[in-house]
């Protein structure tokens, strides 16, 4: 669901928890049958479909919470699509570009119905890869080929990215400055300010309840909000 459009991409901004901030939610797979060997710890981000259900209708009419979708699983066209369509929703999906095909993953002509669908399509790299630990050859696959073949795919710019395993530092941070992308997205968790550069987001979780839901909703508690904030400054500065 989109909101608070106008990047800003020479800062990152401070999260916020009060009026005029957003919620960034990340799902990744839905359903029963992931169709492929999940990744170890992946089952637990893998939602059934009551559950993602339950999410989308608490974030129906809540401009001010963004999905978005990671890793481009087959699910995402397949059961998130529909059921978004049939609340007026829209999301932001994030797309593995080098594995697009893949049994279990998203096909090009998948990416096209999700963008034709008013969806927005986005890079999550090429391989999955921690972009912390990249090689030359590499960092041109993750953040440049990833980014063309989706063009290529969509016809139009890919110019947001979502973070794989939620891992960057300030090297990671300035080649994504340098590649002009203007948005991109975190796995730290809590809300943020609309127009922020960085984007933290919370995971939806396979044993979430009614209660998660309204915690992850709510602005967090001053002591919480202050953590997540140290936090995201270690991971902005470090890196030799």
């Amino acid at each position: 669901m989109r909101s608070g459009e106008g990047p800003a991409p020479n800062g990152v901004g401070a999260v916020v928890g009060r009026a005029g901030a957003v919620v960034n939610l990340t799902v990744h797979g839905i359903g029963p049958r992931p169709g492929r060997a999940l990744d170890p710890g992946e089952d637990g981000t893998w939602v059934d479909v009551d559950r993602f259900e339950r999410v989308l209708d608490a974030v129906a009419g809540r401009p001010e919470v963004r999905l978005t979708f990671d890793d481009g699983n087959a699910s995402d066209l397949e059961i998130a699509l529909p059921r978004l369509l049939a609340r007026g929703l829209t999301a932001e999906f994030y797309v593995l570009a080098g594995r697009l095909g893949e049994p279990g993953r998203l096909t090009a002509d998948g990416v096209r119905e999700l963008a034709k669908s008013g969806m927005s399509i986005g890079s999550h790299g090429w391989a999955h890869r921690d972009w912390r630990r990249l090689t030359s050859a590499q960092v041109g696959e993750e953040l440049v080929h990833a980014h063309r073949v989706l063009e290529d795919i969509t016809g139009e710019p890919v110019t947001r990215v979502a973070v794989p395993f939620g891992s960057y530092d300030r090297h990671v941070l300035r080649r994504l400055q340098r590649a002009a992308v203007d948005r991109v997205y975190t796995s730290d968790g809590g809300p943020s300010r609309p127009d922020a550069w960085l984007q933290p987001r919370t995971s939806l979780r396979h044993d979430l309840d009614d209660a998660w839901i309204a915690r992850v909703l709510a602005p967090p508690a001053p002591a919480l909000r202050l953590r997540r904030t140290a936090a995201r400054l270690v991971k902005r500065f470090r890196g030799r």
